[in-house]
């Protein structure tokens, strides 16, 4: 379960900030997610609520954005959205030519801290 680890990772680097710049807890995180991100967003959760205790993010929440599928269509240069997690072919010629444009992400967009 690769989750826990990107769990520790983010938990490291909003803790991080946090102390960096004179904040004493988080209260919130959200991040985006992409579908194609190989992350399973119930799994992450999960994880962050098992490591969050004992640290300055032990009642934050984590807010997760699932990031749909986009990509662009080299043969016919129609560029379109999935909700699956992977493309095989373009939506529409079926052309195998296309290049994902966006659901591959993980970032952290925010947190509220006091």
């Amino acid at each position: 379960m690769h989750e826990l680890s990107i769990a520790q990772n983010l938990l490291d680097i909003v803790s991080g900030q946090c102390l960096k710049n004179g904040f004493k807890e988080i209260e919130s995180i959200n991040i985006k997610i992409g579908r194609a991100s190989g992350i399973m967003p119930d799994a992450l959760s999960f994880a962050f609520d098992a490591i969050k205790t004992d640290t300055i993010a032990k009642n934050a929440s984590l807010n997760i954005a699932e990031i749909p599928v986009t990509g662009l269509c080299r043969d016919c240069a129609y560029e379109f959205t999935v909700e699956e997690e992977y493309v095989l072919f373009c939506p529409s010629c079926k052309g195998s030519s296309f290049m994902i444009t966006a659901g591959r992400e993980l970032d952290i967009i925010d947190m509220e801290v006091s």
